[in-house]
């Protein structure tokens, strides 16, 4: 019995920072970017070093019109992970609408020699 009850302890009120990212992309899914935004958050005080969340968090900002605090999202997933095409692509997007073009084409390019080149 009490291995069974060790067994099951994750499921019963234990959440990882996988999990919350997950409520934070469903979240998003639903346009609620606000409370995903929070999921992000408690996923990043969970576990820090995620860089999936850090680039998730950034495109729920992003969403909001939250540029500038979106590129700080990416920013620290590129810092965590320089390899993340995605953040890098997410990245220029976010700096293409603020203007800054040389330095979204510079994110753009960045993407693409990591395989990302913004086609689904």
């Amino acid at each position: 019995m009490i291995t069974l009850a060790a067994l099951c302890a994750p499921a019963f009120g234990q959440t990882t920072a996988i999990d919350w990212n997950d409520k934070g992309n469903a979240l998003v899914d639903q346009g609620k970017y606000d409370e995903a935004i929070k999921a992000y958050d408690k996923a990043i005080e969970i576990n820090p070093q995620l860089a999936e969340v850090w680039n998730n968090k950034g495109l729920a900002l992003y969403h909001q019109g939250k540029y500038s605090e979106a590129i700080q999202a990416y920013d620290r997933a590129i810092e965590i992970n320089p390899q993340l095409a995605e953040a890098w692509y997410n990245k220029g997007n976010a700096l293409k609408l603020l203007g800054r073009t040389t330095e979204a084409d510079a994110a753009f390019a960045k993407a693409g020699e990591l395989g990302d080149n913004g086609v689904e």
